[in-house]
């Protein structure tokens, strides 16, 4: 026990849970002249499986020190890449595209070597692991301009969790001089601000002990593809994370709440996300549309998938960045089934929703309303509603009514047998 609160002590001198040496590279063509540069901070949070603890998440950062191995400026018929290799067999590249007047990244591919026993003790499998994420990172950017943003952003998939603050990156750099003109990442702009509200953003509580946080307010998002609106949503979102603590995890797991018990307990973390801060990305094909939002380093994704004509919620993924000291908190599961409504329709549930995604995380919806595929002129389709919105309250003079209803019948059939009964005590001898 003295052991893990001298860690946790040591962890909170030195709170700084985004914490990495940053990164600088330029790739230089044949002419020795630059044609990528990049600088940037990225942390990783891998969830693999052990040998005698179940699975574990490990947390680490891409060193300053790299090799740029298969790094390319690129041709007429190849893209650009950008190719870092560290550690022991990790990597981690982007690849760029463009066209007459932006560039943008176009896929992350992250490789981790699970036979790195420094970074990945007592691991169950061994061998290399590739993910690829399908993410403009970075977004659509003007070319001949540098991308720069000092936000915190995340990109998920799988198992893998990358982080990436304070970027500055320029592809397609030309006659080898980094621009001056820079594009600034939406994060990092400031926004007008939105109406004064009391919601508490986080609280940590006990079901039994105290109650909820407010009812968060509903924020209003939507994903476009080129010049189509793709996808809306409106809903009030509320995250329920809990985590028992033992005597053996404690050293593992550090909470927000500071020392505030080291029994075995769980606790409650609540978190009303505030539409006034928070930022929605996404995307969208035929057949899944995705909604990613980025709201005080929380990142909270969904995924929506078709099926028989229908469409469905198929995945939530939560990131906590700061839950757990010097890592993150991720929690997903892709095989969920809610929200299901007829493609061409969006769905409604005012009432409160409790969806169950992980074992340690809920998610409650309010106001909700989604409609991630065939969306015309940017408006919502006519509304399926949830079972809890329809107004039961007429059913209560009916089942009154039929309980009267009931009884008469029940009164009637009694007379009409006593009746039978006196008629047979008065038959002649």
């Amino acid at each position: 026990m003295r052991r893990c609160v001298g860690l946790a002590l040591l962890c909170l001198l030195g709170l700084g849970f985004l914490q990495s040496r940053a990164l600088q590279v330029d790739v230089k063509d044949d002419a020795n002249k630059t044609c990528i540069y990049a600088s940037m901070m990225m942390n990783f949070t891998v969830r693999y499986d052990t040998n005698t603890s179940g699975s574990r998440n490990k947390t680490f950062s891409l060193p300053s020190d790299v090799t740029l191995d298969g790094s390319s400026c690129g041709n007429s018929t190849v893209a650009p890449l950008l190719w870092l290799h560290f550690g022991s067999g990790h990597s981690w590249s982007l690849n760029f595209t463009r066209n007459a007047t932006v560039y943008k990244g176009s896929a992350i591919t992250f490789t981790y070597n699970l036979n790195d026993s420094h970074v990945f003790p007592d691991a169950k499998t061994k061998g290399t692991v590739t993910t690829v994420f399908k993410a403009a990172f970075p977004p659509p950017v003007p070319l001949h301009n540098i991308y720069k943003c000092n936000s915190v952003d995340a990109v998920m998939a799988e198992e893998v969790i990358q982080i990436f603050w304070n970027v500055t990156l320029q592809a397609f750099v030309e006659n080898g001089t980094i621009s001056s003109n820079a594009s600034q990442c939406e994060a990092d702009t400031p926004s007008t601000p939105g109406p004064v509200t009391t919601i508490p953003t986080t609280t940590i509580y006990s079901p039994t002990t105290a109650p909820r946080p407010d009812k968060p307010i509903a924020g209003n998002y939507s994903i476009s593809n080129g010049s189509k609106v793709c996808l809306l949503a409106t809903m009030g979102l509320q995250l329920n994370v809990s985590q028992a603590r033992s005597e053996e995890n404690q050293c593992d797991i550090f909470y927000i709440d500071h020392f505030k018990s080291w029994f075995n307990e769980t606790t409650w973390v609540v978190i009303n996300i505030d539409p006034s801060n928070t930022n929605g990305t996404g995307s969208c094909d035929n057949d899944t549309a995705s909604l990613r939002l980025n709201s005080n380093n929380t990142f909270l994704s969904f995924l929506f998938a078709v099926k028989n004509n229908h469409f469905y919620l198929k995945e939530v993924e939560i990131s906590l960045l700061g839950f757990i000291n010097g890592s993150a908190f991720n929690e997903s599961n892709g095989n969920l089934s809610y929200w299901e409504t007829s493609l061409g329709s969006s769905y409604m549930c005012h009432s409160e929703q409790r969806l169950q995604v992980t074992e340690h995380f809920l998610l409650n919806t309010f106001d909700l309303r989604v409609q991630p595929f065939h969306v015309e002129n940017g408006n919502y389709s006519t509304a399926d509603e949830c079972f809890a919105d329809f107004d039961l309250s007429f059913l209560i003079p009916m089942a009154v009514g039929i309980a009267l209803g009931f009884l008469i019948l029940l009164v009637f059939v009694s007379y009409l047998i006593g009746r039978k009964k006196s008629h047979t005590g008065y038959q002649s001898v």
